[in-house]
């Protein structure tokens, strides 16, 4: 097996012990970079040199024996909307967004204080504000299963250099589905926490209501190490919110026996295609042979969050690019612009409604979770589609569909992979808990992924015929 096709924290044990050092697998990392990046395209920066002298600082700590915990010497990598002091900061845009004065963001700033190698910056739709991660300015991301697929977006290239074994792990964005989209068309996992839940500080905004940061990795695990690593009260951060954060390892492994979960059924949520559809039915059968209570349900706000969500972004982020849209129209990829001149023309009057929406929206799913422990539905309606066949504007409406309500909510999600198609394409299933639940979140999510592994690898295999995937 290649040092790169271990998990995070199959990494981390061998850091530990000593058997494995920082820059071996900072070295095994670029390599594969080497080897698959060209036809990938998921970072926009690698800066091998700062990488390697992290790693040798990380060896030089752990010799000491100042050992920082399970990311000490973890190469790493984060999407390009993050601010980093020592790396350009680009939001996938042809303008610059962030000073080159203003540091770390604080979720940047956690890990390096963990002890992980950050090794570039990763490719994304621009300014976020699109789920194709097809760019004009840094080149269209490709899926590593079929790379004339898209990887989904707007943090297609955390989800693409994951799955093609180039990073351990990685920080992403969601403001309607941009970490569990991509996470689900390449898959591997991706949760979006609790709004508040993770600084937004230094990170590029799109919608100062809806963005939420948060973590993504090829396993449950090793997603709740990295939130361990980032989850924190910021007083600093207007959006954070101060409620106790959790130890996310230390119920993981507790199963769901007696849960009441719900499975979205209604004429929203069916609206998918039936491999999709055939791959969440195997996993709410896994739940009910775990020993959870299985009810199917209507969720009557669906398609109103998701077009209420959708609006909301396209305001704000109008609202923030406002000038530059006036000043250089001509910067902008054509889809993005049409979708900020979109979100121009909405009036404070209908912006207020939408507010008061959300608002009805959201207490209505704090009441439905007082009830259920988990809501279970498709990540995306389809598996990754090619790149280029069609408007990156329609396809936002369609991938954003299961996604979108859940920023709109504020409530944590998860993606993780639950099958394939006939095409080799990975599907994935979204669970959903009540605000500041990850921990539950992770324990659900890491039960199915051991029931459902033996599937999950004998289908994987035989995707890998024509895939880049290790």
């Amino acid at each position: 097996m290649a040092l790169t096709d271990l998990s995070l924290s199959e990494a981390a044990g061998y850091i530990q012990r000593r058997e494995v050092s920082a820059v071996e697998l900072t070295q095994a990392c670029l390599e594969r970079i080497g080897q698959v990046e060209t036809q990938i395209n998921a970072f926009i920066g690698v800066f091998a040199e700062q990488a390697l002298q992290a790693a040798r600082q990380a060896d030089a700590e752990l010799a000491r024996g100042e050992y920082r915990g399970a990311l000490h010497g973890i190469p790493l990598a984060v999407k390009d909307l993050y601010a980093t002091a020592d790396m350009p900061t680009t939001a996938g845009a042809k303008f610059s967004l962030v000073s080159e004065e203003e540091g770390d963001a604080e979720a940047v700033r956690k890990l390096r204080l963990a002890g992980a190698v950050l090794l570039g910056k990763l490719n994304m739709h621009e300014i976020a504000l699109g789920v194709t991660n097809e760019n004009p300015h840094f080149g269209n991301c490709r899926n590593p299963w079929d790379t004339t697929r898209i990887t989904g977006g707007s943090s297609g290239g955390c989800a693409a250099a994951l799955a093609a074994g180039m990073i351990f792990g990685a920080l992403g964005s969601d403001t309607g589905g941009s970490i569990r989209i991509p996470a689900a068309l390449c898959g591997i996992v991706g949760l979006k926490p609790t709004r508040g839940r993770v600084s937004l500080r230094g990170v590029v905004p799109l919608s100062w209501s809806l963005d939420h940061a948060g973590p993504m990795a090829r396993q449950v695990r090793d997603t709740a190490i990295l939130l361990e690593a980032i989850a924190a009260y910021d007083p600093d951060d207007p959006c954070s919110v101060n409620v106790p954060s959790h130890n996310y390892l230390a119920h993981i492994e507790k199963g769901v026996k007696g849960w009441r979960i719900a499975l979205a059924d209604d004429d929203f949520f069916n609206d998918a295609d039936a491999q999709v559809l055939s791959a969440v039915q195997a996993a709410t059968a896994l739940f009910e042979q775990m020993g959870a209570r299985l009810e199917r349900v209507a969720i009557p706000y669906g398609l109103e969050a998701a077009q209420t969500n959708v609006r909301l972004v396209t305001c704000d982020a109008a609202a923030f690019h406002r000038e530059r849209m006036e000043t250089r129209p001509q910067d902008f990829g054509a889809d993005v612009l049409e979708r900020l001149r979109s979100g121009a023309t909405l009036s404070g009057g209908e912006y207020s409604l939408l507010r008061r929406k959300q608002a009805l929206i959201t207490r209505w799913f704090e009441r439905f979770f007082e009830k259920y422990d988990l809501l279970l539905t498709p990540t995306a309606p389809v598996t990754a589609p090619p790149i280029g066949e069609v408007n990156a504007v329609v396809r936002a409406r369609q991938l954003t569909r299961f996604t979108a309500p859940f920023n709109l909510s504020g409530l944590p999600a998860i993606s993780i992979n639950c099958g394939f198609s006939a095409e080799g394409l990975p599907i994935g299933l979204q669970m959903v808990a009540h605000h500041w639940k990850e921990a539950a979140l992770l324990q659900a999510a890491y039960a199915y992924e051991q029931a459902a592994q033996p599937h999950l690898e004998a289908s994987r295999k035989q995707a890998n015929i024509h895939s880049l995937i290790a």
